[in-house]
């Protein structure tokens, strides 16, 4: 990725270098914050007794909101400006954290500080990805995307270690610290938004809609919708369903984590070297390939094998996984031309949230009458047909 036209020094340190490196830092700290207060916030309404139905009220809080406004924001960040809408979204992040520690006394309360915090991480992300898009040249989308997605990851297994931290030994940690805490951190998202590099082409102007038209009918650009719907919904529920198959299989939750963390590490390999290995097979084959990998290894995964061998899969499966999101990003900020990649991003955010709150609830319908194994099979069938789909996408960039 280049910033200004300036290449940064290879290599990971060289990655977090520059302005470049606050793009990163931006992500990964945002990212990192999810992954506290989301999880907190069902641990604040255990503390409160909540019924197990809220929890999942609650968690769709997060998602819904950013549903109704993903378009909207995403026209803000084509209008005003990536930094802009970033430093608007860490603002309201920073105000949810706030409401969480003063306001996150009961359900109402909670949902409300949800909500905000859905809303800002919204802002945070279609800001980041519209400005990776709008300062990277077109045959570099996909090391850049995959750098930030890499930086994402990070942030993803980084974030959960604070509510280690404060939990200890104990089933429910103290929340109160953490919910400071996030406050801490959000000041600081706030101050690295201000110093986002400027993005390009904010001067054009269009009709919402027409616009929105123009991307969807670039060929193959629903494909890397659907694609990318399926991808992130099929992580969701890896992570969601994989301890319900090792609770039939009496596995050892610590297994089940190892497993995870195996998913979860090969999913950051492939994203930190998706540049070399797009540009040695091209990005088509390499979408259509890993989707497809990864398939076959769900597939074969709630068969009766030993540990190692599900090692194994979950290993495909996590870098089959990885490459997708950065991928389908890449496709679509080619596909928007420089004023309307906002929008595109936003487009895309819209298909992610509406699979992550349709694709895991009918699995739940699934997993009554088949099991784990079943959902697996489904998710499994999913994919292959999003690899197949895959095909259809634009040829690489020459």
């Amino acid at each position: 990725m280049t910033v200004g036209g300036v290449r940064p020094p290879a290599g990971l340190a060289g990655m977090f270098a520059g302005r470049r490196g606050v793009l990163l830092a931006h992500a990964l700290l945002i990212q990192g914050l999810t992954f506290i207060v989301r999880p907190t916030m069902s641990y604040r309404a255990l503390e409160l007794n909540v019924p197990a139905a809220w929890l999942g009220f609650l968690a769709a809080s997060f998602a819904v909101a950013p549903l109704v406004l993903a378009i909207p924001v995403g026209q803000a960040v084509d209008r005003f400006g990536e930094r802009r809408v970033a430093t608007a979204g860490a603002a309201l992040v920073t105000v949810s954290c706030a409401a969480f520690l003063l306001l996150g006394h009961g359900v109402a309360g909670l949902a409300l500080a949800g909500a905000l915090f859905g809303v800002g991480h919204l802002g945070c992300v279609v800001g980041q990805q519209a400005l990776v898009a709008n300062t990277t040249d077109r045959r570099g989308y996909a090391t850049a995307f995959g750098h930030y997605t890499f930086a994402a990851s990070l942030g993803q297994v980084g974030g959960p270690m604070l509510i280690a931290a404060f939990g200890g030994d104990r089933a429910i940690p103290d929340t109160e610290p953490i919910f400071l805490w996030s406050c801490v951190l959000a000041g600081v998202l706030v101050v690295l938004s201000t110093l986002l590099p400027r993005g390009a082409g904010h001067a054009r102007q269009e009709d919402g809609a027409g616009a929105l038209r123009a991307i969807l009918r670039t060929p193959g650009i629903a494909y890397a919708l659907v694609t990318s719907c399926v991808v992130l919904a099929a992580v969701d529920i890896v992570v969601v369903y994989l301890p319900a198959l090792g609770t039939e299989r009496g596995l050892a939750a610590g297994t089940i984590g190892t497993l995870l963390a195996v998913r979860g590490f090969a999913a950051m390999g492939s994203r930190l070297f998706l540049g070399r290995l797009a540009h040695a097979v091209g990005r088509r084959r390499l979408l259509v390939v890993s989707t497809t990998a990864a398939a076959l290894a769900l597939l074969a995964a709630p068969l009766p094998l030993p540990v190692w061998v599900l090692g194994g899969l979950m290993l495909v499966i996590g870098s089959g996984l990885g490459v997708g999101q950065p991928l389908t990003m890449a496709w679509l900020a080619e596909a928007a031309p420089p004023g309307l990649r906002g929008r595109a991003m936003s487009l895309r955010m819209v298909g992610n949230r509406t699979g992550q709150l349709l694709i895991p609830s009918t699995a739940g319908l699934i997993a009554a009458g088949l099991g784990a194994g079943g959902v697996l099979w489904l998710t499994a069938a999913g994919l292959g047909w999003a690899g197949l789909a895959a095909r259809r996408l634009p040829a690489d960039p020459g």
